[in-house]
């Protein structure tokens, strides 16, 4: 048993296949109160194996339950949907299994209705929460594998023959939700998939999908229960490495990645490296536990789980275009186009100079100014501010309420978070030495510009490098390492001066004492007290929601 303590407010809705494994995790986890199941024999044996357990077989029992605060969905997926929507009235956290519900139309339905009632709503996507997957995106994220290319996954058995559900919908939705982790939760612009029925009228043993993304990723999946023997990989190819997961092996082997596969010779010539695996060290837990975990915090603490409503929505929008062409025998679908319902205005302003990718994602409330360019693959939050003569290259991410001044290009890798602030002419590069000759797109680096940050008017941040949290990047600057938060730096090459409030106030502090010292500021505007201990600065007082009511006055 788990030394963790949970409150015991948790119902489980089916105890079948499935189900007994989340009863048996989230009883181990202290926080399973009730079984609710149709099947007396499956009440009778979890009354023998869980003699504590609260049994039954009303539904409407557990949803008039004022103790039961949250309700785990593990039933046929037809009935998603109705069990789901039935919680969230209820105003009951939900947790359900893979997919989400069987019609996207449903799946947004279920996301207003989580919103609308301050419920988390969270779908079992179980890869998602495996150790070696993390690793994996951690990996691609690094920019250790270079620049994603294709990935292939392979989920194969002989057994587990479903004749409610074909194997696309009963195999592929994790590898999908994974696959569209890797590509930056992007959609595919086509999706092509045929297979097979052997066994079952109408129900397809086989299937083959493949999928094509903006900048011309590609991956598939091939799913089979009619197949001699176990396989569960997935292979992720890069410019400058390869991984692969196979979560057959042993632990220590499930992991391995193949560094520098490929040498170019003369600038272009590709010349194959047949080099040896390189096994990833990942520590072992086990993922549906995690996953477990993962949904109590989410409860707790009101925040958005890793897979909440909207990533089991753009899994079910890929489904539903795979089994589309499926009963096209191939035909092409696009899952990214919107249905009738949701093909409206756009929610943002752009420019009729502003160029927008037809796969580019604007949130609600941006502003795009003249001449300015947002390519396919970009992701732009809510409320930001695209001044004129702007690109942002594809894969880049900014979340909500950036401000990008004019003439500002940022390229592949750069990321960033809330409330960032990018003066005129600054300049982000993502590639440390190039050269015209030379083909660098496999070597893109990441640059992490965190919450609140300000880069100053024609400053330079050299690529790999992490801009921490509210700090201040002067004019001009030269940025060529890693910038701790509420920094204050100025100079080529940039050098701290002194600490900066999160209302962009410099604080009456040194730029660092010793160890065992403690000094304290006050924001000169809103009084705001900060600690400076050693050479890292600790606001002491901050209230959060005050904190970000403040920062959403530009709203």
């Amino acid at each position: 048993m788990t030394t963790l303590s949970y409150n015991k407010n948790l119902a489980l809705i089916g105890g079948g296949r499935w189900g007994k494994n989340l009863a048996r995790n989230f009883y181990q986890l202290g926080v399973l109160h009730t079984l609710c199941d149709s099947h007396p024999t499956t009440l009778e044996t979890f009354r023998q194996n869980y003699p504590e357990l609260h049994l039954t077989s009303s539904y409407d029992e557990v949803l008039n339950n004022s103790h039961i605060q949250s309700v785990v969905i593990a039933a046929p997926a037809i009935a998603h949907y109705a069990l789901a929507k039935k919680a969230l009235l209820a105003g009951k956290d939900v947790y359900v299994e893979k997919p989400l519900c069987l019609d996207s139309r449903e799946g947004e339905e279920l996301i207003h209705l989580a919103e609308e009632k301050g419920c988390i709503l969270m779908v079992g996507h179980l890869l998602q929460y495996h150790p070696c997957i993390k690793a994996l995106q951690e990996l691609l994220g690094r920019g250790e594998l270079g620049k994603l290319h294709y990935i292939v996954s392979n989920r194969l058995n002989l057994g587990s023959i479903r004749t409610e559900e074909n194997a696309l919908w009963s195999f592929a939705p994790h590898d999908i939700s994974v696959i569209l982790s890797l590509v930056g939760h992007n959609l595919p612009h086509q999706v092509r998939c045929t297979g097979a029925d052997y066994l079952s009228k109408g129900v397809a043993d086989t299937t083959m999908t493949t999928l094509r993304f903006a900048n011309d990723v590609r991956a598939h999946i091939y799913v089979s229960w009619l197949h001699p023997f176990k396989e569960q990989k997935l292979v992720v190819i890069g410019s400058t490495g390869m991984a692969v997961f196979d979560d057959t092996k042993p632990w220590d082997e499930k992991l391995v990645l193949y560094r520098n596969h490929v040498t170019w010779t003369d600038g272009n010539i590709p010349l194959a490296n047949k080099n040896e695996a390189e096994k990833v060290v990942v520590p072992q837990a086990e993922p549906l536990r995690e996953e477990c975990l993962h949904f109590i915090k989410c409860c707790q603490e009101r925040i958005a789980p890793r897979t909440d409503g909207k990533e089991g929505l753009q899994v079910l929008k890929v489904l539903q275009a795979a089994q589309a062409s499926l009963n096209e025998d191939g035909a092409e679908k696009n899952p990214s186009i919107k249905s009738s319902l949701e093909q409206t205005s756009p929610q943002y302003y752009a420019h009729p100079t502003a160029i927008i990718g037809p796969q580019a994602e604007i949130e609600v409330g941006t502003k795009i100014w003249h001449f300015s360019h947002i390519m396919d693959g970009a992701k732009v939050g809510q409320a930001c501010n695209i001044g004129q003569n702007v690109v942002i290259s594809p894969s880049v991410v900014l979340g909500k309420n950036v401000k990008v001044q004019n003439n500002v290009s940022v390229y592949t890798g750069v990321i960033c978070e809330d409330h960032v602030f990018l003066g005129p002419s600054m300049v982000f590069t993502n590639v440390i030495n190039p050269r015209s000759a030379v083909n660098r797109r496999g070597e893109y680096q990441k640059t992490f510009v965190r919450k609140g940050a300000t880069i100053g008017a024609n400053a330079t941040i050299v690529c790999g490098v992490e801009l921490g949290e509210y700090c201040f990047i002067g004019s001009g600057a030269v940025i060529t390492k890693d910038i701790p938060p509420y920094a204050l730096i100025v100079g080529n090459p940039g050098r701290q001066i002194g600490w900066m409030s999160r209302h962009g106030e410099k604080l009456d502090l040194p730029v660092s004492i010793p160890e065992d010292e403690i000094l304290e500021a006050s924001c000169p505007v809103t009084g705001e007290r900060y600690q400076l201990k050693g050479n890292r600065i600790v606001p002491v007082d901050i209230s959060q929601v005050a904190s970000e009511n403040l920062l959403q006055e530009a709203f």
